[in-house]
C-alpha cells in the first residue's frame, strides 16, 4: 500500500487503541462501583463484557502484525508498532483485573458483612487516571508525561497499604471476617497492579520516542534484590 495508506492505518491504529482503553477504563470503573453496591447484575455484566475487550486485543494484534509484515516500517514506525503489541496485551491484562473484582463481588454476595475498604473508589480512580494518562501519552509520544505519570504510581500504592492495614485490623477484631477480608485485598491487588502497569506503558511510550529503555518504577527496582 502506499505510505500514506500506511500513515492513515497507524493514525487508525491509534484510534482502535483509544477506544480499547476507553472500554477497559470503564470496565475498571464499573467493577469497583459493582463491588461497592454489592451489585451481582453488574458484576455478571461485566464477566461476560470481558470476552469483547479480549476479541479487540486479539484484533488489533492481527492487524499491527499486518502492517510489520507488509510495510516493513522503521525506526520510529516499527517502535510504535511494537509498542502496540505490548500496549493492547497490557489493557487485556487490566480488563482481567476488572474481571476478577467482579467475580469477587459474586463471591461476597449481597451482605457479606463486610464494608467495601474505603481507599478503594479512591486507588481506582488515581489508577484509572493513570491509565488514561499513560494511554495518551503513549498514543501522542508525549514523553514528558510518559516520564511524569509513573510517579503517580506512589500514591496508588500509598492507598493500597493503607487498605491493607485496614483490612488486617479487621481481621484482628473479627477473625470470622478473614475470608471476605482477603477477597477485598485481592481486589485491591488488581487495582494497585493497574498503576503498575500504566507504568510499563510509560516506558513502552519512552522507548518508542528515544530508542532507550529503562526502569521508571526505581522503588521496585531497589526492592527487586532482596528477593
Amino acid at each position: 500500500m502506499p505510505r500514506t495508506h500506511f500513515q492513515q492505518e497507524l493514525l487508525r491504529l491509534r484510534d482502535e487503541i483509544l477506544i480499547m482503553a476507553s472500554m477497559v477504563q470503564q470496565q475498571l470503573a464499573d467493577a469497583v462501583d459493582g463491588l461497592s453496591k454489592a451489585d451481582l447484575e453488574a458484576a455478571t455484566r461485566i464477566i461476560a463484557q470481558d470476552m469483547e475487550i479480549n476479541r479487540k486485543r486479539f484484533l488489533l494484534e492481527d492487524e499491527t502484525l499486518a502492517l510489520i509484515a507488509t510495510q516493513a516500517p522503521m525506526a520510529g514506525d516499527m517502535r510504535f508498532l511494537a509498542g502496540c503489541l505490548e500496549v493492547v496485551s497490557e489493557l487485556e491484562r487490566i480488563g482481567d483485573y476488572a474481571k476478577g473484582i467482579s467475580r469477587i463481588s459474586l463471591m461476597l454476595g449481597r451482605d457479606s458483612g463486610v464494608v467495601m475498604p474505603e481507599h478503594l473508589e479512591e486507588m481506582c480512580e488515581l489508577a484509572i487516571s493513570m491509565l488514561r494518562d499513560a494511554i495518551d501519552a503513549f498514543v501522542s509520544g508525549n514523553l514528558t508525561a510518559a516520564r511524569e505519570i509513573p510517579q503517580r504510581d506512589d500514591l496508588v500504592d500509598t492507598l493500597y497499604n493503607k487498605t491493607n492495614i485496614d483490612l488486617i485490623q479487621l481481621i484482628m477484631d473479627e477473625p470470622h471476617k478473614m475470608a471476605r477480608a482477603n477477597l477485598f485485598s485481592w481486589a485491591a491487588h488488581n487495582i494497585e497492579r493497574t498503576g503498575d502497569r500504566s507504568t510499563n506503558i510509560c516506558e513502552r511510550t519512552i522507548y518508542m520516542v528515544t530508542g532507550e529503555m529503562g526502569e521508571l518504577d526505581r522503588s521496585e527496582e531497589a526492592l527487586s534484590g532482596l528477593n
